[in-house]
Parts: structure tokens; sequence; C-alpha cells
């Protein structure tokens, strides 16, 4: 069974690429770009375009290198620098205007990375969504190099929705039968070099280097951004928000939608001003 969409899709190039996005809303509202995580195409966020244009954005989803309709670039080539040149050159090429920049995992590694090398001085507002805290000398990522293979294997034999949910018990029948729709156009090799990179890569030099506006959304069951880390990443960013959202994991919007939406709406902006917020989620740390 194949999920439909709401998303139009676009194909631009840009770095060198053939890249894949869909698009969401009308043309003249703030721009808000979701770079979506290792293993989680351009569709698997579809149910957050539709929201976040709801809201008054112009939202736009790429495929990641190697992933989905966009193109895979030879081996060696999915390095955080590599997918920040491809985040720059998708927001000239699609003429975005200072966007909001909304990365879950690895698209919140992405995110600052693409801050902190491309646009130092004029990025949008960044929420950074559970990044990797794994790297050098702060142990390895959580989900193994064998689990991601094994999820990959089985959508290349052809998953479905029941097979999905062994790993995510919690997940509405829809994102879990769209995931197995697309976890096949991971490509293999994207995947490995960027878990690899995981444990390769630190997060935390790019962190140390943002300038404002940030806020880092964790969940309050995760292990990718466990307790310890979010201390050290608020003793090395003090005047960042970090929020915990209770009763999700790792994949945050998937696990708990509601609290997710009340930890991001105050730091999104419509064409009228502030976006209504009931919280149910505050700052770590604040009352």
């Amino acid at each position: 069974m194949s999920i439909a969409l709401s998303g139009r899709d676009v194909t631009v190039q840009a770095n060198g690429l053939r890249h894949h996005v869909l698009t969401y809303g009308q043309a003249g509202g703030p721009d808000l770009l979701v770079l979506p995580g290792i293993t989680s195409p351009a569709a698997t966020a579809d149910f957050l375009g539709v929201l976040f244009a709801e809201m008054g954005y112009r939202v736009t989803v790429p495929d990641l290198r190697g992933r989905g309709g966009t193109d895979r670039p030879p081996t060696g080539s999915y390095r955080l620098t590599d997918y920040a040149a491809d985040v720059a050159a998708l927001v000239a090429a699609l003429e975005l205007r200072t966007p909001t920049v909304l990365g879950h995992s690895l698209g919140a590694r992405i995110a600052a990375a693409y801050a902190v090398l491309h646009a130092p001085d004029d990025h949008g507002q960044l929420i950074l969504v559970d990044p990797p805290t794994s790297g050098p000398g702060r142990g390895p990522y959580p989900t193994s190099r064998d689990a991601f293979l094994e999820q990959l294997q089985q959508a290349q034999r052809g998953t479905h929705a029941d097979e999905v949910r062994r790993f995510y018990p919690t997940w509405p029948e829809r994102e879990l039968q769209i995931r197995a729709d697309v976890l096949a156009t991971c490509d293999e090799t994207a995947v490995l070099e960027t878990h690899a990179g995981f444990e390769s890569e630190d997060f935390f030099p790019y962190w140390r280097k943002l300038t404002g506006p940030v806020v880092l959304v964790r969940g309050g069951d995760s292990p990718v951004v466990p307790p310890a880390a979010a201390e050290d990443l608020h003793r090395e960013q003090p005047g960042f928000d970090i929020v915990t959202v209770p009763g999700a994991g790792h994949m945050v919007p998937w696990d708990n939608l509601p609290g997710f939406l009340d930890a991001v709406r105050p730091y999104l902006r419509s064409p009228g001003g502030p976006l209504p917020f009931s919280p149910t989620s505050t700052p770590d740390g604040q009352e």
C-alpha cells in the first residue's frame, strides 16, 4: 500500500547534485526548511509539512543526498560539510528568504553546520531536534550500524507497516506505512557513512560557534541526547533554550506530536506575529 502525500514535487540542481524536495504552503509566507534524519526521506515529514503550512509557512523538505529522489554522490561524500553545502546551495537555488531551519537528528547536526559554515551572521531561527551527541570521546551512537542495516534490508525485500511497528511501536499507522514505502530509497552507503560520522564527527564544536536564535528540543526518553549530554550542551551555550518533550524518544514529533508542537510553537512566527501557544513544555530549568 502506498500513502498519498500532500507535498508538491520539485527538482532542483544544487551543489552539483539533482535534489528532490517536497514543498507546502503558498508563496509569500515565511520560509521554513525541514531537514530530516539519517533514514528519513522527505516523505516521512509530510505530516509536518502540512501542519507548518497551515501555520502560514512556505515549507520545503528535501530528500538528503543519497535518499529518495536526490542523487547519490561518490563514496566519501556524506560528511557534515557535504550536507551543509547542499543546504546552502538549496537555500540559494530555491530563493528561500532567511528560512527558519528545523532539523531532526542528522538534520539537526546539518542545520548547525550550515549556520556556522554558510550563514553565521544571517541565519533564521534554528530548531535543533535531538541532534546526535555521540562522537569522539562521547561514546557510540545508541542505534547500531547493524540495526540500521536490518531495517534497510527488510525494506529492500519489501516491508510493511506491521514489520516497521516492531521498531516504532507507538507511531500512527500512516507514518509506519510511509516509512515502509520509502525506506528502501535510502542508499546503504549513505546510511553507513553517515552512521560512522555520528561517531567520528563531533557536534559540539558547531554548537559552541552558533549564535542565536537557536533552540534545542530533545525527547525526554531519548538516548541520543541523554540528560548528561543536555547538561553539557547547556554548559557550553547557557543562553540557548533546551526544551524537553515528555513521553518522546529520539523520534520526537512521531512519538509525541502534541508535545513537540507545544515545544516549538514559541519559537515560530507567522505573518501576523506569534502563533497561539498553550504550553505543556517549558525550557529545562525554567517555570
